[in-house]
């Protein structure tokens, strides 16, 4: 087995490699004064199984070529299998056509990593699980559920819970977990006038008196947390947190949670969290290296992923 981290998240990338016991493969990614990426294995890898890790968060274009860049190198340096992991996939917002004449860039984006040479892909709860069937090779989509659930069980009392979904789209991934932790389920019915902006309707749900826990795939804006936070809140609710697989957190959003009535945002470290975010009081983070680290293995062994989340 080779790891190869990007430099998307090298600290995750780091863990990562600290949990399979396997060093990095020396490999360097840099980028050329007119912005060209340029990449260099510095090790034989040859017949080997080579593991490149490397989310295409922002700025997603220069991660997302450092990714299709080193899955070449190997190409063309007779890697045996090469497997993509990518724990937060860039463009999952955009796939499916929302008007007319609009792209499907997670399509598009899934062609370009299929035909650079990656044989298979890892990736962390992505935005529409449709999105696996987009690559044209072997696609493992982890849930980051059972470390929130482990997270969740340390910090409350589950019989005094309920987990919330912030929206319709997310009733799945909030029942999963919810079922996990054998408490009860509410959905936040919102309407969205425009694109990073909510309106809270209503709550589905009994919230009097409980600890709520919204549970989503990714906060960009920090919008629609803040907006539910304050709509369960004038329910009746006891306090709100959150759990995010995906801390995208720009344009002040680190801000926008501080000043908020959310207890806290716990964000996992599928993207490499910003000076504003490291900074925020409310803002925390829990490592998902152990459970991407255990798929690697269990792929390089050729053992179940899914049983990971039986």
């Amino acid at each position: 087995m080779k790891l190869i981290t990007c430099n998307a998240n090298r600290p995750l990338g780091a863990a990562i490699s600290e949990y399979l016991d396997v060093k990095l493969t020396d490999t360097e990614v840099k980028t050329f004064k007119d912005r060209e990426v340029f990449v260099r294995v510095n090790e034989n890898v040859r017949g080997k199984d080579v593991y490149v890790i490397q989310s295409t968060s922002a700025p997603a274009n220069d991660h997302l070529m450092e990714l299709l860049i080193t899955i070449d190198a190997l190409v063309r340096a007779s890697a045996h299998r090469i497997t993509a992991v990518i724990p937060y996939f860039g463009y999952a917002r955009q796939d499916r056509k929302t008007d007319g004449r609009t792209p499907i860039s997670a399509k598009l984006v899934a062609n370009l990593i299929t035909v650079a040479g990656a044989d298979r892909v890892l990736t962390v709860d992505l935005h529409a699980a449709q999105i696996q069937g987009f690559f044209d090779k072997p696609t493992d989509n982890l849930f980051a559920g059972p470390v929130f659930e482990e997270d969740i069980r340390r910090k409350y009392d589950p019989r005094n819970l309920v987990v919330v979904s912030p929206d319709v789209g997310g009733v799945v991934r909030a029942r999963m977990l919810a079922r996990r932790l054998d408490c009860a389920l509410a959905i936040v019915d919102k309407r969205r006038e425009k694109a990073g902006e909510s309106e809270v309707m209503n709550i589905i749900g009994d919230v009097s008196g409980m600890r709520c826990i919204l549970v989503d795939d990714m906060a960009d804006s920090g919008g629609t947390l803040v907006n539910a936070a304050d709509a369960l809140l004038d329910k009746g609710a006891k306090e709100v947190a959150a759990y995010v697989s995906h801390g995208v957190l720009s344009n002040g959003a680190a801000a926008r949670i501080d000043k908020s009535r959310l207890k806290e945002l716990v964000i996992s470290d599928t993207i490499a969290p910003s000076l504003s975010v490291q900074e925020s009081k409310k803002i925390r983070t829990v490592s998902l290296a152990p459970l991407i680290g255990e798929a690697i293995r269990r792929i390089a062994h050729d053992e179940s992923v899914s049983k990971l989340f039986d």
